[in-house]
């Protein structure tokens, strides 16, 4: 198991039993667990049709033949392997955090490496993009145990800085993967949600099977100040005095507005949406993200 502070070897241990499954049809190189959108000859049953020549006899019914007295094949879900991007948002604001709480990358990256060591331990491939506004850094994903060293190395190096590069790195991402694929989003989402929806409706139109995890400091949702405070945006570097009590009513108005943008966004696009403060026990939440995307079966 890997040495970085942001993986838990015990909590990976006890999170193992629990799949990722995809809520979409993939496509992959290789034979794994997850439906594909092609018929092939796995073992789950889909559909009979028509035999016309030239299809494999060996499939066809001979108990439907004896029943009609015409020939029919048996159809099945062809499974496949899952690939999984994981987009982590690198801009200067994912660097903030409260008294006692640690920083949104820190904790993009403890979600997005403990997901990714789960992939890869059953057999699907992990892969990262990383974006600011003048990075956009890429890990292909693979299947390879090594490969996870990398991974976590990339992004234990990651030093948020500048504008976020979110949508022009999503848009990207939306083009160069010709094959369905799990994409994972974490950000602060600071951008303009007009802009995100296009992204998100792009992704959606390729066919990837999207969620988005809304990173947020808990002061960033309470906004609990008893005096003057200065504020720096941590994107651009402008500063601004200003008395909290004074536009508290404001601040939250704009806030609760601006949550439900991202979350309509997401929604609209048939994605995964999980708002997310940063001193949420792990645990729980990715035990409560991985069981809701279970087959309704195994519930």
């Amino acid at each position: 198991m890997s040495t970085h502070s942001f993986i838990d070897s015990e909590l990976l241990s006890r999170l193992g039993s629990l799949p990722i499954e995809s809520r979409v049809p993939m496509m992959g190189n290789v034979a794994g667990k997850h439906r594909s959108p092609h018929r092939g000859s796995s073992v789950e049953f889909a559909e009979y049709r028509k035999y016309v020549p030239g299809d494999d006899t060996r499939r066809l019914d001979w108990k439907a033949f004896a029943r009609s007295d015409r020939f029919y094949i048996k159809e099945f879900e062809a499974d496949t392997n899952l690939r999984a991007y994981f987009v982590i948002d690198a801009s200067g604001s994912m660097n903030f955090h409260g008294p006692g709480v640690e920083s949104k990358i820190q904790y993009a990256r403890r979600i997005a490496a403990s997901l990714a060591y789960l992939l890869v331990n059953q057999g699907d491939a992990a892969g990262l993009s990383i974006c600011t506004d003048k990075l956009h850094l890429e890990v292909p994903p693979s299947r390879r145990a090594a490969h996870l060293e990398r991974f976590f190395s990339t992004i234990e190096k990651v030093e948020p800085s500048g504008e976020t590069g979110l949508i022009p790195a999503l848009h990207t991402i939306a083009e160069k993967i010709g094959q369905r694929a799990f994409i994972v989003i974490l950000s602060d989402f600071f951008t303009d949600t007009a802009e995100l929806a296009d992204a998100l409706q792009h992704l959606r139109y390729r066919k990837h099977d999207i969620s988005l995890f809304h990173l947020m400091d808990p002061q960033e949702i309470g906004f609990n100040f008893d005096r003057p405070h200065r504020f720096v945006d941590l994107e651009d570097n402008t500063a601004l005095v200003v008395e909290p009590n004074l536009i508290a009513d404001e601040y939250h108005t704009a806030l609760n507005e601006f949550l439900k943008n991202v979350r309509d966004k997401a929604h609209d696009a048939n994605a995964d949406y999980q708002l997310v403060t940063t001193d949420t026990p792990l645990e729980p939440l990715l035990r409560e993200f991985l069981t809701a995307r279970l087959p309704k079966a195994k519930h």
